[in-house]
């Protein structure tokens, strides 16, 4: 069983050994209970008497009984071992990744693995990994003892089973293109549910849900004609293996081969009937070998899904640590392109960011501003050249030292479904009630959580539903000015904020600005006027770099856009204008 897919099951594969050592020991109480059942009957239609013999069963019944439940025990506790083991090795792993992982898979798909596969796999290991351990242990020991009691009836079954084998045989090899068929429209069908129920306002605003439902009804008239096809192309010769491993066919058979030698005297009638019982039960016991087929590459579809992401490689800390001591963030040389593009998101980037001031990241959208960021945190590595915090290289800084420095406050804000404290509150789980509101009134949030009827144990909803753009944007800077790191990354913090929102956005903005370096990305230029440094990017490139004034007079790429701002800005409808 163990394959290079089976090594995800390693840290629970005692227990499950376990688990399917005691169903084989069922197995063999359950062949011995039908040669005492033969004993038994033997007496009885001798005219005798076999209380002992009854006895004897009853006990090797419930034992046979015991095992398989305690069996069953087992493996259901080693599943919800694997289960928890998997998804904190999930979540762990998925930490510590390149953020252009999760972009490349996209957030559906992973979390379809951490559920879905996770969960059958839990399926497998809890309901089948016994059922696999009987359906082999049973008709092999089954077929020893019929080989030991009358070689001749112990071929009979064999050859009825065999035929059976070689026909499921056959069939099997023809549903792996289509079970591989049928796996890809189910996905399909997931697929068209997942983009249909998330973009419903999208969905019922532009189409009616006419276009979308389409697609979703597509995929489900692919999936049920992938179907059809399997069941057109396989069931045949799946219907006639089944019929040949039922256990009637290698009944009829050994009754017929039975009576033939038992009429002439050379097989015993005990003999006979013990054959009938073993000879039968050794073909039910293949069925549920049948059944687990589909389990099994089910299963199999899981662990290489699973493994997928856990063999998926981290960021890598290199030798020797590094401690920052300070906290200006350099760039010196950095070229850096995503995965799967032709051309660089940034050239050969150099500039420094001195500690306790503000640099602005300017240019168009594409420009690279929002990819200096991420860069130093380490979403991604640099293909080229060194970003240094307080004199560190960041490849030598462990995850943990490296999130102390920095402190994040984008215009997608991700918030929780908990309560609003508990937002605020994340990463930094130590701190009083006290130190929360002190957070909030600071990112003038405070006024708007105590009108709420429970407060700060209000709960938000599903990522802030319950609140405006404006509010989950104060909520994240409230903890980003709890959690007080040194470097501070605003990546455009304002720029869907109303103007009573950004007044109170930008009050916000200045309190956790206080003593950090901040690097702040922003489309609306009035806001980074008086920055100690603005950084111009153009196409991946630093064009220019400079206070407001000196860039104004170069009249370049910083005047142009600030010239358009300003356009903008002051653009109206006017009275005659017609839509």
């Amino acid at each position: 069983m163990k394959t290079n897919h089976w090594r995800i099951i390693d840290p629970v594969r005692g227990r499950i050994r376990l688990a399917m050592s005691l169903s084989v020991a069922a197995s063999v109480l359950t062949v011995a209970g039908l040669l005492l059942t033969a004993h038994i009957l033997k007496h009885l239609l001798d005219g005798g008497t076999a209380w002992g013999e009854a006895a004897a069963l009853v006990a090797l019944t419930l034992a046979a009984w015991g095992l398989r439940a305690q069996s069953f025990r087992v493996s259901h506790l080693a599943a919800f071992r694997l289960e928890e083991i998997l998804r904190e090795r999930l979540a762990d792993h998925l930490a510590r990744v390149p953020l252009g992982y999760l972009h490349d898979h996209g957030a559906p798909a992973l979390t379809k693995i951490m559920q879905d596969d996770v969960r059958d796999l839990h399926s497998f290991v809890a309901d089948s990994t016994p059922l696999y351990a009987r359906s082999y242990a049973a008709p092999l020991i089954s077929l020893v003892v019929l080989y030991l009691i009358d070689w001749r009836l112990a071929l009979v079954a064999t050859a009825v089973l065999a035929v059976g084998l070689v026909l499921f045989g056959i069939m099997m090899s023809q549903v792996g293109p289509a079970h591989a068929a049928y796996n890809a429209a189910r996905e399909q069908v997931n697929t068209a549910v997942i983009e249909y129920v998330q973009a419903m306002p999208v969905v019922r605003t532009f189409d009616g849900g006419a276009a979308s439902f389409g697609r979703y009804q597509r995929a489900l008239d692919h999936y049920r004609d992938v179907l059809i096809g399997w069941y057109a192309d396989v069931g045949v010769q799946a219907r006639g293996a089944l019929v040949l491993l039922n256990p009637v066919p290698t009944l009829l058979a050994l009754a017929w081969c039975g009576l033939y030698w038992w009429q002439a005297d050379a097989l015993p009638f005990p003999v006979w009937l013990a054959v009938l019982l073993i000879g039968t039960g050794m073909a039910d016991a293949l069925m549920p070998y049948i059944a687990l087929i589909h389990l099994i590459d089910k299963a199999k579809i899981s662990a290489e899904r699973i493994l997928s992401i856990l063999d998926a490689p981290v960021l890598p800390v290199h030798e020797p640590p590094h401690t920052p001591a300070g906290a200006d963030v350099v760039f010196a040389h950095v070229s850096f392109r995503y995965p799967g593009r032709s051309e660089n998101a940034l050239t050969d980037i150099s500039f420094t960011a001195p500690a306790g001031s503000l640099t602005a990241l300017v240019g168009g959208s594409g420009a690279g501003k929002s990819t200096v960021a991420r860069l130093i945190p380490r979403f991604w590595d640099a293909d080229s050249g060194h970003i240094r915090i307080g004199g560190a290289d960041i490849r030598h800084l462990p995850p943990e030292t490296l999130m102390a420095q920095v402190a994040f406050v984008f215009q997608d804000n991700i918030l929780f479904s908990g309560s609003i404290a508990d937002n605020i509150r994340l990463g930094s789980p130590a701190v009083t009630d006290a130190e929360v509101e002190a957070a909030a009134r600071a990112a003038q949030i405070h006024d708007t959580v105590a009108a709420l009827p429970d407060g700060y144990q209000t709960r938000i909803g599903e990522r802030g539903a319950t609140l405006s753009g404006g509010q989950q944007q104060r909520l994240t800077i409230a903890r980003a000015i709890l959690q007080n790191r040194p470097i501070l990354i605003l990546d455009e913090a304002t720029a869907f904020a109303d103007a009573e929102n950004e007044a109170l956005l930008m009050q916000a903005l200045r309190e956790l600005m206080r003593g950090k370096t901040v690097l702040m990305i922003a489309h609306r230029l009035p806001t980074i006027r008086d920055a100690a440094q603005i950084l111009v990017f153009k196409r991946g490139r630093l064009v220019e770099s400079g206070r407001h004034d000196s860039l104004m007079a170069q009249n370049g790429r910083y005047a142009r856009l600030w010239r358009a701002g300003e356009q903008a800005r002051d653009w109206r409808i006017s009275p005659g204008q017609r839509a």
